[in-house]
């Protein structure tokens, strides 16, 4: 298949599937509003360090606990761990999934196991997630956060440098290892070998991979829409919650603006679940059909 057949391959599937945009969608979700915790915390330590506030990580939980009655408190901060909780490990358990149910549509099979998939996989994938983290702008952020808070004196700046070569070298890595995640899933083997055989896929065939720049432009596409909409969420649902404290109890109008944010949440999703569909569809559509070339270091006699 050509590049241009493949993309259109992906794109089809994408649209005809739709247990896959299932996987797809929560995924996106629960993956938007890990996001949006990450940058609301960090525009609050920002906002503390340039008017020269003492602020913890758990101030929030502390205020709650302060102005909340207990049954709520409690309530809320056992419902706050199972999220993020479900937030650090669906997007792990959705990707053996999609990736599975694409290979099985593309190959047109009866596009079903999803669960299983997702299971059996989900310990290589998140294996592969976290060698990668650093690739993980949001997370590079958090980080450089932390050191630029609780680190004392200049080194707090070598760190910083160093984190962000790490971020550098973790997105070429990514890039490299694009076809590991298809390989654990597809051809059962292990991390390490996955890793190798993407490596070997890219070289190989880079030539042949030029489409990855259009799919590249749609991922970033996507991360600048992403990371507009998680900067302008918090401060819609925090200009709402201090409007409606105006004419109504302050609980009413943070229930209020919350329940809004998780509209806009799910709304993001819906057109983001179709992206990450796409984006893994792609990829596996790809590893597929290179596959069945023969490797170019092997020689026949």
């Amino acid at each position: 298949m050509t590049p241009r057949e493949i993309i259109a391959e992906a794109w089809a599937l994408t649209r005809r599937e739709r247990m896959l945009r299932r996987w797809g969608y929560f995924t996106s979700f629960f993956e938007t509003l890990l996001t949006i915790k990450l940058i609301g915390y960090q525009l609050y330590f920002l906002h503390a360090y340039s008017t020269g506030s003492v602020v913890g990580l758990f101030d929030d939980f502390e205020w709650a606990y302060e102005h909340l009655p207990f049954w709520f408190f409690l309530t809320l901060l056992i419902g706050f761990g199972i999220l993020l909780f479900i937030e650090f490990i669906f997007p792990n358990l959705a990707t053996g999934a999609i990736i599975g149910l694409a290979a099985k549509s593309h190959k047109k099979e009866e596009v079903n196991g999803g669960l299983v998939l997702a299971l059996y996989n989900f310990f290589p994938i998140l294996a592969i997630h976290e060698f990668l983290i650093l690739s993980s702008w949001t997370m590079t952020l958090s980080l450089c956060s932390l050191i630029a808070r609780y680190i004392p004196g200049d080194i707090k700046v070598s760190m910083i440098a160093i984190t962000i070569f790490f971020f550098i070298l973790s997105n070429i890595l990514r890039f490299f290892f694009s076809f590991a995640q298809p390989a654990v899933v597809i051809q059962r083997v292990g991390i390490f070998e996955a890793m190798g055989q993407s490596f070997k896929l890219i070289v190989s065939y880079l030539g042949q991979v030029m489409f990855l720049m259009l799919l590249l432009l749609v991922i970033s596409l996507r991360v600048l829409l992403n990371t507009l909409i998680v900067l302008i969420m918090p401060a819609i649902v925090v200009g709402i919650a201090i409007f409606l404290t105006i004419y109504l109890a302050p609980l009413i109008s943070y229930l209020i603006a919350g329940a809004i944010g998780i509209a806009m949440v799910i709304a993001a999703s819906y057109f983001f679940g179709y992206l990450h569909v796409f984006q893994e569809a792609v990829w596996t559509i790809t590893y597929i059909e290179l596959k069945k070339n023969k490797d170019l270091d092997v020689i026949e006699a």
